[in-house]
């Protein structure tokens, strides 16, 4: 039954037609979502352009029951022998609301006339002339690699829209710091001219002074110590921050013209000038593996390790709770007998527990509720960063759910220079659909099980590799669902995975 409504489903999707804001909501969320069905989608569903599917193999991806895994086509290439594979879901929403990109693009000096990136197409669309790849000419300037996955939840629209777009802007805003980037050896300027290039204090002299200020320190050496050093890591840092706030905006910004649905965690690693920059905002997850040793490239963004930010704005700003919800977070649910009596509680300025005395405003329901993966914000969502989920609501109520999600990665550096890589040594980026049922160890080696029986001139290796991965966490279908080797069970949710080689940059250069 459930496969001939999917089928009907894709044979309408292949046909340009999406059928948006009808998913099952899947463990991320239970909100709703707007009255968006007449707008069009922002762009078609459809799997990662480099997969290229015929419409045959796009609707046999979206098979429940046999939850078949895409990998890359042998003879296709991705940058640096990139690994990939994805499975769908086992059902808990139509369609596969992972998505990702592999793009290598190059970043120059924005021309005069895209200088602002305020270039428009005719429906007043940015993202449209971004995704056609308007905004810079490619073929020349700094090579940046970029890898991204998107797991959407409540939808697949914001998903989509961020694989499409995300590396643009992060291209784009490099750009107005190409200059710096030309030379690294110089720290960032404190203060750029109105033009962009770096703004000389000399070029004040002869010019109206203006008064000196007569608490001002005049002895140059102890002035050098006031001024703080950027570096330029840091500034790529804060470019890749402002790209993922950038893309946010976007999204908000065209859903009243587009049906834009549901919101994604979104991890990208980007490759430039010899350091990988990873980005997470969500609970999608990055390890490197490097002669069997495991480094943790993120931290997953969730209600219970995002506590304290959340309680505090919580704290803060008490209307944002609807007069619903308290921001201390209790043990259990309080009874109102209980009223009166000493419980044990924390805020947002504890790590630890004390004791309360239960009073009437305790009775509400907790901002944070629930554990692991059943943890909650406001009853409704799982992970506490990511895009969109603009019109993201409590169940039955006018209270909106953004305020408390943050669209900020954290991004970390790993200088790829500073270490010799084998050919089995890589970066793992995967949506929680692998990590909830595999740990980074297993990862690991299974990773390097696979590889050292691998032959290392083979091109598909790193894709095999993933397919084995994305297996072990699927599992086999058997009649109490899919099962792990061991009997658990096995991740029910989508699963995407890169295998990247991190000697892959030597052999492209």
């Amino acid at each position: 039954m459930m496969i001939s409504k999917v089928k009907n489903a894709m044979s309408n999707l292949v046909g340009g037609m999406m059928p948006h804001g009808h998913h099952h909501h899947n463990h991320h969320s239970g909100g709703q979502t707007c009255g968006t069905d007449s707008l069009p989608p922002r762009f078609p569903y459809g799997r990662p352009d480099f997969l290229d599917l015929t419409p045959e193999l796009l609707q046999y991806s979206t098979e429940h029951a046999s939850r078949p895994v895409l990998t890359l086509k042998r003879g296709s290439r991705l940058p640096w022998q990139t690994g990939y594979a994805e499975v769908i879901n086992a059902g808990k929403s139509m369609l596969n609301e992972d998505q990702a990109s592999c793009e290598k693009v190059f970043v120059k000096k924005p021309s005069g006339k895209h200088r602002n990136s305020t270039l428009l197409d005719q429906n007043g669309s940015y993202s449209h002339c971004l995704s056609l790849g308007l905004t810079t000419p490619d073929g020349t300037g700094i090579p940046l690699h970029f890898w991204g996955i998107f797991d959407g939840h409540a939808g697949s629209g914001a998903a989509i829209m961020a694989s499409k777009l995300l590396h643009h802007l992060i291209r784009d805003r490099l750009g107005e710091i190409c200059h710096l980037l030309e030379n690294p050896s110089s720290a960032p300027p404190i203060c750029l001219a109105k033009n962009g290039s770096p703004y000389q204090a000399e070029a004040k002299k002869g010019g109206a002074q203006e008064p000196e200020d007569p608490d001002a320190v005049s002895d140059a050496s102890v002035r050098f110590y006031m001024e703080k050093v950027v570096s330029l890591e840091s500034l790529v840092m804060g470019v890749i921050e402002t790209a993922f706030k950038q893309m946010d905006d976007l999204i908000e910004k065209e859903k009243s013209s587009y049906a834009i649905s549901g919101g994604c965690c979104a991890l990208a690693a980007i490759h430039l000038m010899g350091k990988l920059y990873v980005a997470n905002a969500g609970d999608s997850r990055a390890i490197i593996i490097r002669n069997n040793e495991v480094i943790p490239m993120t931290n997953e963004f969730t209600p219970e390790s995002e506590r304290q930010r959340l309680q505090y704005l919580g704290f803060l700003r008490p209307e944002l709770l609807g007069n619903e919800f308290t921001h201390i977070e209790f043990p259990r649910r309080i009874q109102h007998s209980e009223l009166g009596k000493k419980m044990l509680y924390r805020d947002h300025s504890m790590t630890g527990w004390a004791y309360k005395t239960i009073v009437e405003d305790d009775l509400k329901f907790p901002l944070i509720y629930g554990e692991g993966k059943k943890a909650r914000v406001m009853a409704t969502i799982g992970v506490t960063r990511g895009l969109g989920d603009h019109d993201l609501k409590v169940y039955n109520s006018n209270i909106y759910i953004k305020p408390f999600l943050s669209c900020v990665p954290e991004v970390k550096v790993y200088n790829l220079d500073e270490h010799k890589h084998g050919p089995d040594d890589v970066l793992v980026m995967g949506t929680d659909g692998l990590w909830d049922v595999t740990t980074d160890k297993e990862v690991a080696d299974a990773i390097t099980a696979y590889l050292s029986c691998c032959d290392p001139s083979d091109p598909m290796r790193y894709t095999l590799a993933a397919q084995d991965l994305l297996m072990r966490s699927r599992g086999v279908l058997k009649e109490r669902g899919w099962r792990l080797p061991n009997d658990r069970l096995g991740s029910g949710d989508d699963i995407t995975v890169f295998v990247i080689p991190l000697a892959g940059h030597e052999s492209e250069t």
